[in-house]
C-alpha cells in the first residue's frame, strides 16, 4: 500500500525552538560502512520556545548506540524514538541547561540520496541543506537554531576538512573549530586522497587568508581559473559591500557526485566538480562564465547566508535572492553589464516565467511546503533577486548600500525573516514597503500593458498592470512596479533620457510636453513618439508596450538602451516565427536590421551574438498558448530551423566576414573579450551550416584549439549528420569525465526529434553511463527533456514514457534529483488533448508507484492538480 500524503508544513504554523545550543562537539569515527558519530550537546532552554520545554532531536536513518543526558546514561523508557527523530519529556531534562551526548552509527556508502554523510569516488563529504544534518547526528536540524561546532576526524585517508579554522592534527586524526554560530545545514566535513591549488589573500585589514581548491590527484592543474575567481569575489565584497573575509582558512572541495551547483557551508565550500575543474582544453567559455559566478555565489554567501541566515525555510528567499543579485552585480562588473543583464533574464523567463505560469507557481516566500528540497526553485533564486534590484533601483544606490550596512550591523549572528530585511530599508530609507511585500506573498507574473497616443503637441501614456490568477491565489492585489523608460523619435533621437516612474496602482497615466522635449533633443517636434519602457527590464513583469513592427524596428536601430534594443529584436524574431507557424514569411526589413547591427563594431561580441540568437522552443511554445494557439512542438522546431536558414541566407556575406573577424588567434584566454569574439563566431559557424553544409564546421573542429571551438564543430556537425564524429569525440575524450557529460548530453540535445528518444535510450547502454551520477544523469535526460523538446514531446509519447522509468527508477536513489527532472512535465496543458492524456498517463503511473519519496510524490501531484 501507499504511504499516506505527508503533512503540509506552514509559515503560519512557525514555533521558535524549546531549546537552543552554546555549543558543539562532533568526533567522526569514518568507515564506509559503518561510521560513528558521537556528540555532545550543551542546551539552554529558549524562554521563547514551546511551552512543553520537551527537547525535540531530529534524526533519521541512523541507529542509536548510547546517548545520555549530564553524563546519566538514558534507557530506551527515557526518550521516544520514531523514524524522524528522538523526543526526551520535559520531565525527564536535569535542568534549563544540560549536555546532551550521543553516539549513533551511520552507512556512507549506501547514502545513494547524496544528503548527509555519503561516499563519492572513495571520498567522504556531506551535504546538509536543507535538512542533510538529521542523517548525520541527532539534532535541532532548523536554521534558527545557531552554535559553534568543534570537529574531530578520525579517519586514515589523507585529508581531513570541516568547518572553521585548523585547531590540531596528528597521525589519523584532525580537529576544526569554527568560531561563528551557524546552523546545522551549514555543517560540512571532508575526507579523502585530496590535493591542495594553494594560494593567500590578504583582508582590507591585512589579516592572512590561507587559499585551498582541493581536487583528486590529476585535477590539479584545471583549479586556477576557480582560484582566481575567489580572489577577485573576495576583492570585490570588501569594495562593493564592505564585507571582509572571517577565518584564517578558506576551502572548497570539488566533488563528483553532488545534487546542486555547489554549497556555502562556512569556510568549506562543496562543488560540483564540473562548476571547479576546467582547462582550455577541456572546458568552454560558458563553463568558464559558471565557475566564475558559482565561486563567487558561493563566497559572497559568508555574509548573506551564514553570518545572517534565515530563521526557517520559508525565508529561503532572504539568503538566495540576495546572493544571486550580488553574484550578478560581481558578473556584469567583471565583465559586459549589458550582456549579462539578457542573460540573466533569458534565465528567468527560461524558467522562472515557465514556473509561474504552470501548476508549480509559488510565492517567493512560500507560504506551506511539504518537502523543502522542492521549493529550491527559479522562484525563490532568480524572482527572489529580481526583488533585490527593483528595491535597489527604488531607493538609488547610495541608500542601499547604507541599508545593507545597517542590515549587517544589526543581523549579524541571526536568523532573520523577510520582515527584518524590509524593516531595516524602511528605517534606512523612511519608505514604507508594506506594498513592496506582496512581491513576497503573492505567486505569478505581472502583466503591464501601455498605450499612449499624441495630440497636441503632448504624449499621454498609460500604464496598468494585471496580475493573473495562481493555484491557490485567485484575487491579486496591485504591487509596486519600477518602470525605466525613455523616448524617441521614429528617426532614434532620444527626446526623454531614461527615468524612472513607479507603477503602484492598477494603472499610471503620463503626461509629457513634445516641444519642450523636441528643444532638448535640438529637433523638429515628432509627430509619433517611440517609448522604449521597461529599459534595463527594471521588473520582473510580462510587457505588453503595444509596440508596432516599426517601432521596434526603431528601436533595434537606436535605443541607447542595448537591453531594449536586445528585447526589440527578440520581439521581431518571435512574431516573425509566430507567423512562420501560420504560413507567413520573414520580413526583409528584420534581416537588414540585423545586418546592420551586426556591422557595428562598437557593440560587444557577445552582445551581437545574443541578438543573433532565436526564442527558444520552449519560448515559442508558451508564445503560441499566450496567443491562444495549441503549440506544435514538431511544427516549432521546423519552423525554427527554416528562420535559420532565412537568416543565414539573408547575412551569408556579413556572418561569413565575422566568422574570419572573429577568430581571437591560438592563444585561449577566458576573458570577456575573447570570449565574445569566440561566442559571434560560433553563432555564424551555426548558422552558415545551414546553408553551406559541413565543410566549415569540419574545418572549424579539425583546427579548434579551445574546448569552446571544438564542442561548437562537434554540435555544428551532429546536427549537419556528420556519422563519424560522435566516435572521434568518444575516442578522443573518453577519460574525462566533465567533457564526456558534455558528449552524451550533446547527442541528444542535437539529434533529430524523431529520434532523440531512440537515441537517449542507447546511451543509457553505454558503458560510461552512470545513472547514480547527477551529472551523467542529467547530461542524457535533461538533454532530451530540456535541450530537445520536440523529442521529448514526440507524438508517440516515447519521451513521456522513456523520463517516467527513469524518475521511477532513480527516486528508490535519489529522490532530490528525481523531483527535480519532473519538473519537464509541467506545461502539459499547454499542448492538445493527445499529448495531455500521454503526460497524464506517466504521471499517474509514477505516482502509482509504492514508496514513492516525499519529493516527487509533491511534485507529482502539484503537476498533476493543475
Amino acid at each position: 500500500m501507499k504511504d499516506a500524503s505527508p503533512q503540509p508544513i506552514r509559515l503560519a504554523d512557525y514555533h521558535p525552538p524549546s531549546h537552543l545550543v552554546e555549543a558543539v562537539e562532533l568526533t567522526f569515527r569514518l568507515a564506509p560502512r559503518g561510521t560513528r558519530v558521537r556528540s555532545k550537546i550543551r542546551f539552554r532552554a529558549n524562554p521563547a520556545g514551546l511551552e512543553n520545554g520537551n527537547l525535540r532531536l531530529d534524526g533519521e536513518n541512523l541507529r542509536l548506540v548510547s546517548c545520555a543526558l549530564d553524563g546519566t546514561p538514558l534507557t530506551a523508557l527515557d526518550y521516544l524514538l520514531t523514524p524522524e527523530g528522538l523526543t526526551v519529556p520535559a520531565e525527564r531534562l536535569p535542568g534549563p541547561s544540560f549536555t546532551w551526548e550521543a553516539e549513533v552509527e551511520i552507512d556512507p556508502a549506501d547514502n545513494t540520496a547524496l544528503e548527509g554523510l555519503y561516499t563519492s569516488g572513495g571520498m567522504f563529504c556531506t551535504q546538509c541543506e536543507a535538512e542533510g544534518f538529521r542523517k548525520i547526528t541527532f539534532y535541532p536540524d532548523r536554521p534558527d537554531v545557531m552554535a559553534p561546532f568543534t570537529v574531530r576526524i578520525e579517519s586514515d585517508l589523507p585529508i581531513l576538512l570541516s568547518n572553521g579554522n585548523p585547531a590540531a592534527s596528528g597521525p589519523g586524526w584532525a580537529e576544526w573549530h569554527d568560531p561563528w554560530p551557524k546552523p546545522a545545514y551549514l555543517f560540512a566535513l571532508v575526507a579523502g586522497d585530496l590535493v591542495a591549488h594553494s594560494d593567500r589573500f590578504t583582508t582590507m585589514s591585512g589579516r592572512d587568508v590561507a587559499l585551498n581548491i582541493w581536487v583528486r590527484p590529476g585535477d590539479e592543474d584545471k583549479c586556477a581559473y576557480a582560484m582566481d575567481a575567489l580572489k577577485r569575489s573576495m576583492r570585490w565584497d570588501e569594495e562593493v559591500y564592505g564585507r571582509e573575509y572571517d577565518l584564517d582558512v578558506f576551502n572548497i572541495v570539488a566533488v563528483d557526485d553532488f545534487n546542486m551547483g555547489a554549497m556555502e557551508n562556512k569556510g568549506l565550500n562543496i562543488f560540483n566538480s564540473k562548476y571547479v575543474l576546467a582547462s582550455p582544453e577541456t572546458a568552454t567559455d560558458r563553463d568558464y562564465d559558471f565557475i566564475e559566478s558559482i565561486v563567487a555565489h558561493e563566497y559572497f554567501h559568508n555574509w548573506t547566508g551564514n553570518r545572517i541566515t534565515c530563521r526557517d525555510w520559508f525565508q529561503l528567499c532572504l539568503k538566495e535572492g540576495l546572493t544571486v543579485f550580488r553574484d550578478q552585480q560581481f558578473s556584469a562588473d567583471t565583465r559586459s553589464a549589458p550582456v549579462q543583464r539578457i542573460e540573466d533574464v533569458l534565465q528567468l523567463r527560461a524558467r522562472q516565467f515557465r514556473e509561474d505560469a504552470g501548476p508549480l507557481a509559488h510565492n517567493v516566500r512560500p507560504d506551506s511546503y511539504v518537502e523543502i528540497n522542492n521549493f529550491y526553485t527559479a522562484t525563490v533564486y532568480e524572482k527572489g533577486a529580481e526583488l533585490i534590484g527593483m528595491l535597489r533601483r527604488i531607493v538609488g544606490a547610495q541608500e542601499y548600500r547604507a541599508a545593507l550596512d545597517e542590515y549587517f550591523r544589526r543581523h549579524d549572528g541571526q536568523a532573520c525573516t523577510i520582515e527584518d530585511w524590509l524593516a531595516v530599508f524602511e528605517d534606512v530609507t523612511g519608505r514604507d514597503l508594506s506594498q513592496f511585500k506582496r512581491w513576497y506573498t503573492q505567486a505569478g507574473t505581472p502583466r503591464v500593458s501601455a498605450e499612449w497616443q499624441v495630440a497636441e503637441g503632448r504624449l499621454h501614456l498609460r500604464l496598468a498592470q494585471e496580475l493573473p490568477p495562481t493555484p491557490g491565489q485567485p484575487l491579486k492585489e496591485p504591487v509596486v512596479i519600477p518602470v525605466a523608460m525613455g523616448l524617441l523619435s521614429p528617426e532614434g533621437a532620444e527626446l526623454l533620457p531614461e527615468t524612472t516612474v513607479i507603477l503602484d496602482g492598477p494603472e499610471l497615466t503620463l503626461d509629457f510636453d513634445l516641444d519642450e522635449m523636441a528643444r532638448r533633443a535640438c529637433i523638429a517636434r515628432p509627430d509619433h513618439v517611440i517609448p522604449s519602457l521597461l529599459r534595463g527590464f527594471s521588473a520582473p513583469v510580462i510587457l505588453d508596450a503595444g509596440l508596432s513592427r516599426a517601432d521596434r524596428l526603431v528601436l533595434l536601430a537606436h535605443d541607447p538602451d542595448p537591453f531594449n534594443r536586445w528585447e526589440a529584436g527578440r520581439s521581431l524574431m518571435r512574431e516573425t516565427l509566430m507567423e512562420m507557424l501560420t504560413g507567413g514569411a520573414p520580413d526583409p526589413a528584420l534581416f537588414d536590421a540585423l545586418d546592420r547591427l551586426l556591422a557595428e563594431d562598437r557593440l560587444d561580441a557577445a552582445f551581437r551574438a545574443l541578438c543573433l540568437a532565436l526564442p527558444s522552443e520552449d519560448d515559442m511554445a508558451q508564445a503560441a498558448h499566450d496567443a491562444g494557439l495549441v503549440p506544435d512542438p514538431t511544427a516549432i522546431h521546423a519552423t525554427r530551423r527554416a528562420m535559420q536558414v532565412a537568416m543565414a541566407r539573408a547575412l551569408q556575406p556579413r556572418l561569413a566576414a565575422l566568422y574570419d573577424a572573429m577568430d581571437p588567434g591560438p592563444a585561449y584566454s577566458p576573458d570577456a573579450d575573447q570570449a565574445a569574439k569566440r561566442a559571434l563566431r560560433n553563432s555564424a559557424l551555426t548558422l552558415l551550416a545551414r546553408i553551406e553544409g559541413p565543410a566549415r564546421a569540419k574545418a572549424h573542429y579539425a583546427a579548434a584549439t579551445n574546448m569552446t571551438d571544438e564542442i561548437a564543430g562537434f554540435t555544428t556537425l551532429l546536427e549537419t549528420g556528420d556519422p563519424d564524429i560522435a566516435r572521434r569525440f568518444h575516442d578522443r575524450w573518453k577519460d574525462d569525465r566533465l567533457v564526456m557529460d558534455k558528449w552524451f548530453m550533446a547527442q541528444v540535445a542535437h539529434a533529430a526529434p524523431e529520434q532523440a528518444v531512440a537515441i537517449a535510450r542507447a546511451l543509457t547502454d553505454h558503458p560510461l553511463f552512470d545513472w547514480t551520477n547527477p551529472n551523467r544523469f542529467r547530461s542524457v535526460i535533461g538533454g532530451l527533456t530540456s535541450g530537445n523538446p520536440a523529442g521529448f514531446h514526440d507524438p508517440s509519447g516515447a519521451g513521456y514514457r522513456f523520463l517516467a522509468d527513469w524518475l521511477i527508477r532513480l527516486d528508490a536513489k535519489n529522490p532530490q534529483t528525481a523531483a527535480r527532472m519532473s519538473t519537464a512535465f509541467e506545461t502539459w496543458r499547454r499542448y492538445d488533448a493527445d499529448r495531455q492524456a500521454l503526460i497524464t498517463g506517466a504521471l499517474d503511473r509514477i505516482a502509482a508507484q509504492d514508496g514513492l519519496s516525499r519529493d516527487l510524490s509533491e511534485m507529482v501531484e502539484r503537476i498533476r492538480a493543475a
